[in-house]
């Protein structure tokens, strides 16, 4: 006599988070020389040969590091998926539309921002969410839109029609020393909403080698983390292929 144990598949991890590493700090340094040293393409070839799942690109009105023109060329070496995030003024709307990356990931900053700061307020904005979501829809392209760990705004975002959010994760990493916890908590409740109303779950903005595993402990359904800013500092340290294993791994153990 066999006993036969049926799995909730709500409560297996299907397969491990993806990380998708955000190339902007490539750019910035290349651009401040005003040549093509360190190569963009080249990087973000050799970032999916060491292992990673994704390449995220974040261009800016400005261009003051990832180019339009990057972007365009950037498909040509992307053997994973290609993740293009930003602020959908006409201008970006068009440029993802031309190039069609597996992903769009839409945030809210102002054309001076240093870096993105803030997610959507997905009541306030609804209409104008749903209608250059669905755009990009019609081309095949996967949308996330850009989130405070704000439980409400989780649940009124499944009526912009975007397939996934992305978790704005510097509010966790400025806690998680002092209380990781606390840090966790909101994030907890943002995804266990994300899943009761059937959205896709990303993160990102400033987790690190640090904080990244227990974020990935701690977070149901998490589906991808996008990492630039700080993969890029400890690799100063480690090593670009090191420090990509070392997160990969960080991911795994969960």
């Amino acid at each position: 006599m066999y006993n036969v144990v049926f799995l909730d598949p709500k409560r297996l991890k299907i397969a491990m988070t993806k990380l998708s590493v955000n190339i902007n700090k490539i750019a910035t340094l290349r651009n401040a020389r005003g040549a093509n040293m360190p190569n963009v393409l080249h990087v973000a070839h050799d970032i999916q040969a060491f292992g990673a799942h994704g390449i995220t690109v974040h261009p800016r009105p400005d261009e003051r590091h990832i180019t339009y023109k990057d972007v365009r060329e950037l498909p040509e070496v992307i053997t994973t998926e290609f993740n293009v995030e930003g602020n959908p003024n006409p201008k970006f709307v068009d440029l993802v539309c031309e190039v069609k990356p597996a992903q769009v990931t839409l945030v809210p900053d102002a054309p001076d921002a240093i870096t993105s700061n803030a997610g959507w307020d997905t009541v306030a904005n609804r209409s104008f969410l749903q209608e250059v979501i669905q755009e990009f829809k019609q081309h095949g392209i996967r949308t996330s839109i850009f989130l405070d760990p704000d439980v409400a705004q989780v649940e009124s975002a499944v009526a912009t029609g975007a397939d996934r959010i992305e978790l704005y994760t510097e509010s966790y990493a400025e806690k998680f020393p002092n209380n990781p916890e606390k840090a966790i908590a909101p994030f907890v409740a943002a995804a266990q909403k994300a899943q009761e109303v059937g959205l896709g779950l990303n993160a990102g903005h400033d987790l690190s080698l640090e904080n990244i595993q227990f974020f990935a402990q701690k977070i149901p359904g998490l589906l991808e983390v996008s990492i630039g800013h700080a993969l890029v500092c400890e690799s100063l340290y480690y090593g670009l292929e090191n420090v990509i294993n070392q997160y990969i791994a960080k991911l795994s153990s969960h």
